[in-house]
């Protein structure tokens, strides 16, 4: 048993099981045992590898598109660029580089971070220099906001409901009779969702006011956000997951040394967007994102140059096998504004897949 899970089952043997929202906050975020308190988890020596630590290409693009938004909408200086949940800065480090082609763009650019990892933020310091490190999204400040989101959302914590029955109970880690920490679930409640037997559904509760907070200040002040992340639209199914050393386990067995996440549902965040005041995107595959972004042309660039791995990273960013399918990307700009590029306008009550 690991020394966070001797903590989690100590609080469960005196205060009753938890929901999974509170174990995956514990577990990630725990301020001396939490798996982002005491780890670096990227690249080939973490857990999981994200797309800005496969190549730069990925980053790139990213810069690039919301250049191409900071000139649509007239060179707003100064503005807010932010990321949430930045990682060790490697995003960030290369939409900085890439954002030089739009003259100005860099020197009215104040880059915050939202992070909650004091060691990250060692890390991104190390990697970027002196930024601003913010604890949540509400603190960004109130001016132009060009923002990027990359495998953000599916770490926030979930709750899941399983329809068991003419009901749906919420499932809640408890313990075994040996101690161990399980699954089981609460009793019955109204949810008023479809669903047979079996079924399971998930929300994410912090989800949609961290969109409605970026959403709202792109609507009054200006800028645009771009949120990739795999997942999809108004999807059912238990898609929590543990993965430790590059590979999934029991998301019970090692708390505090995995990582946990869950596929995110973009539609509640688009309708968060939507009722918040901006223009939100339909939610578009990565792959053919970055596809239209010119993808191709710049690993054939970067090829030609002498970068032997360009290639290789193209492919597992855009191939519909590896990362290309499975994420998906929507963006938010103000009402009136030219859409970010590589989107469309989703309009009200669309139903999209």
């Amino acid at each position: 048993m690991t020394p966070l899970a001797a903590i989690i089952a100590q609080r469960i043997r005196a205060a009753g099981p938890i929901t999974l929202a509170d174990y995956m906050e514990t577990c990630l975020l725990h301020p001396q045992h939490g798996y982002y308190a005491t780890r670096d988890p990227f690249g080939r020596a973490g857990d999981f590898t994200t797309a800005p630590e496969i190549h730069q290409l990925f980053g790139e693009l990213c810069g690039l598109a919301l250049a191409q938004a900071w000139l649509d909408q007239g060179s707003p200086a100064p503005f807010t660029l932010a990321e949430p949940g930045p990682g060790r800065g490697t995003l960030m480090a290369d939409m900085l580089r890439a954002i030089r082609v739009a003259p100005g763009m860099a020197e009215a650019a104040q880059v915050a971070l939202v992070e909650a990892s004091a060691h990250l933020r060692d890390l991104q310091r190390q990697k970027l220099g002196a930024v601003t490190h913010l604890d949540r999204v509400d603190d960004l400040p109130s001016r132009p906001l060009f923002l990027m989101a990359n495998e953000f959302f599916d770490a926030l914590p979930i709750r899941q409901f399983q329809r068991a029955g003419d009901g749906w109970s919420e499932r809640l880690v408890g313990l075994d009779d040996r101690g161990g920490l399980r699954f089981g679930l609460a009793p019955p409640m109204d949810l008023p969702r479809p669903g047979q037997p079996g079924d399971v559904i998930e929300e994410c509760p912090a989800a949609a006011p961290v969109v409605t907070a970026i959403a709202r200040r792109i609507a009054d002040h200006g800028g645009a956000a771009i949120i990739v992340d795999y997942g999809g639209w108004n999807g059912y199914g238990d898609t929590f997951q543990a993965l430790r050393d590059h590979r999934p386990e029991d998301p019970l067995a090692h708390p505090g040394e995995a990582d946990l996440t869950a596929h995110v549902d973009f539609a509640p965040l688009a309708l968060a967007a939507m009722r918040a005041g901006a223009a939100v995107s339909r939610p578009v595959r990565q792959g053919d994102w970055l596809l239209s972004l010119g993808a191709e042309a710049r690993a054939q660039r970067l090829a030609a140059a002498g970068d032997g791995g360009a290639m290789a990273a193209l492919h597992r960013l855009t191939h519909p096998g590896e990362m290309g399918h499975l994420f998906k990307a929507i963006a938010i700009w103000p009402k009136g504004a030219p859409a970010v590029p590589g989107f469309e306008a989703l309009e009200p009550d669309a139903d999209d897949a």
